[in-house]
């Protein structure tokens, strides 16, 4: 992509990933997808994540053609079940109960979609998340101090995080939203960042 630097476009209203693209250093602005209808089901838990990253970007990438869009997905697994966002906070404490004392994958599907050059990238990253072993009053706890309904899995590792997870092996960004060293290094390659070495 040169040099000419299209302008990036975060397709996500979150404002975890937005805080962790300005981490980044880099200079976005945010359009947030419209009726984008996420799947749940039908393909591996990479597949979909990918699939429903790829369909936030490229609904902002056809009215925005001549900028780099960047979508992403995060979906939670515990043995092969699927954990989304909380449809309230029973829900929310179900998924605790269940996600406590476990191992689960915590998968971030990111596409980067540029219309005008026809260019589209998908990628996954995975982070294995160790969550502590934790009591009903311990879950109850935990959910009034956050807001779990916009979080996949009903919580966020950035938000208390040291209470209830034990370790994580893997990208602690791709937690939060999005894997930032995997992605710099795709923006490196495609020459919208410079690699500085420190």
């Amino acid at each position: 992509m040169g040099r000419d630097k299209p302008q990036i476009i975060l397709a996500s209203a979150s404002p975890r990933r937005e805080q962790l693209l300005r981490e980044m250093g880099l200079h976005f602005r945010i359009v947030v997808p419209r009726d984008v209808e996420e799947l749940s089901a039908g393909a591996a838990p990479d597949v979909l994540a990918m699939q429903n990253a790829q369909r936030k970007a490229r609904a902002v990438a056809g009215i925005h053609p001549n900028s780099l869009v960047i979508g992403a997905d995060t979906v939670v697994i515990l043995g092969g079940r699927f954990f989304g966002k909380p449809v309230d906070w029973a829900d929310a404490h179900r998924m605790l109960t269940e996600l406590a004392g476990h191992r689960h994958d915590v998968i971030t599907g990111v596409c980067l979609a540029h219309r005008a050059l026809d260019t589209e990238l998908l990628f996954a990253d995975t982070t294995r998340v160790f969550m502590r072993a934790l009591s009903p009053a311990q879950i109850a706890e935990y959910l009034s101090r956050i807001d779990p309904l916009d979080k996949a899995g009903a919580y966020a590792i950035q938000e208390f995080g040291d209470g209830i997870i034990d370790r994580i092996e893997g990208s602690y960004s791709n937690v939060v939203g999005l894997p930032t060293e995997r992605l710099r290094a795709t923006l490196e390659r495609l020459g919208m960042i410079r690699n500085d070495p420190a």
